[in-house]
C-alpha cells in the first residue's frame, strides 16, 4: 500500500497495531471465532474505531452520517 504522506503511512500503522491488540483480546472471548474470521472483524473494528467508541461512550448509535462520513472516508484511503 502506499501513502502520500508520513502522516497517513502513520495513521495506517497506528490502525494496524489497534487491529492486533483487538485480534489478541478476542481470543479471549468466550465466543470462538476462526483465525480469519477473528482477523477481519478485528481489523473493521480498527478501522471503525470512531463509531465505537462512540458507541462505548454514550451506548447509543452515532448519527447516521456519521457513521456514512466514517465509512466513506475508510473507501477513499483503501482506494488510494
Amino acid at each position: 500500500m502506499s501513502f502520500t504522506s508520513k502522516k497517513e503511512a502513520d495513521a495506517w500503522d497506528k490502525m494496524l497495531d489497534t487491529a492486533d491488540l483487538l485480534d489478541t483480546w478476542l481470543e479471549q472471548s468466550p465466543v470462538v471465532l476462526e483465525d480469519g474470521q477473528r482477523e477481519a472483524l478485528s481489523l473493521w473494528l480498527a478501522e471503525h474505531k470512531e463509531v465505537l467508541s462512540t458507541i462505548l461512550k454514550t451506548g447509543k448509535l452515532p448519527s447516521p452520517q456519521a457513521v456514512e462520513k466514517d465509512a466513506a472516508s475508510k473507501t477513499k484511503k483503501q482506494a488510494a
